[in-house]
């Protein structure tokens, strides 16, 4: 997960409403930084008033995958062209907690993959009591392939996606109904930066389910950002304005 600021991405979005069908579209003004006295707005920009919102696939996932990367950050450039084959692991979603001592851990997973994924043949396989890893993980390696370590996490179980983004767009679309009121076009930015467990159509899914085919109140118009990238000109854009009223 990257996390490009949100100023970088409304630039974007409005760098893209131009080219598109805008000519000559800026940001003409930052309410939410101008205005002191309570919160407000993130950007105007013509006739359009922007509100940007990120979501969570699951609760609290920004928290869990920064504890996630204390471990594996960098690992994958380190073994870059050190192994002739392809070793995928795959933890449990939940493996890393408080408590834990993960510089510890993370010396040990790169010890595990020295000196034991070298003696692994081809397949998957449950790895229940690697050396100073206090959780089991999956292994799948494959021989000729593009050869590296990749990681990757198990989705758990979870149905709270649609009454999470429901109160979350509630409480933007407060924001936007005074600019909706004064005649601006109101665009409710949601940003999603989690390429593994979210993409477009599970957004569109949950916002329809939440909001039971029906724009929230404040809301013109409400567009997808998938920001799974550290570059600007890669993010992309998506209207779910109309699908999400079908």
């Amino acid at each position: 997960m990257y996390d490009l600021n949100e100023k970088i991405v409304i630039n974007a979005f409005v760098a893209y409403l131009e080219k598109q069908s805008c000519p000559g579209l800026k940001v003409d003004c930052q309410p939410d930084q101008e205005n002191r006295k309570s919160s407000d707005i993130d950007a105007i920009a013509g006739k359009f008033a922007i509100e940007h919102t990120s979501i969570d696939t699951l609760p609290y996932q920004r928290r869990d995958s920064a504890r996630y990367l204390k471990i594996i950050d960098g690992i994958k450039d380190e073994f870059m062209d050190k192994i002739p084959y392809r070793v995928n692991l795959t933890f449990p979603y939940e493996a890393v907690q408080l408590g834990q001592e993960w510089g510890k851990i993370r010396d040990s997973l790169k010890k595990w993959i020295i000196n034991y994924s070298c003696v692994l043949p081809d397949g998957i396989h449950l790895i229940c009591d690697a050396p100073g890893i206090p959780f089991e993980f999956t292994v799948r390696k494959v021989g000729d392939r593009m050869p590296g370590v990749y990681f990757s996490r198990f989705e758990p179980p979870d149905n709270s996606l649609p009454e999470r983004i429901r109160k979350q767009l509630e409480r933007k679309a407060r924001k936007l109904l005074p600019y909706k009121r004064k005649g601006y076009a109101t665009i409710l930015l949601v940003e999603a930066n989690d390429f593994s467990l979210m993409n477009l159509s599970k957004m569109l899914n949950a916002i329809r389910s939440g909001f039971a085919q029906r724009l929230p109140e404040g809301i013109n118009q409400i567009w997808y950002a998938e920001t799974d990238t550290d570059l600007p000109e890669e993010i992309y854009f998506d209207d779910l304005t109309e699908a999400i009223q079908k």
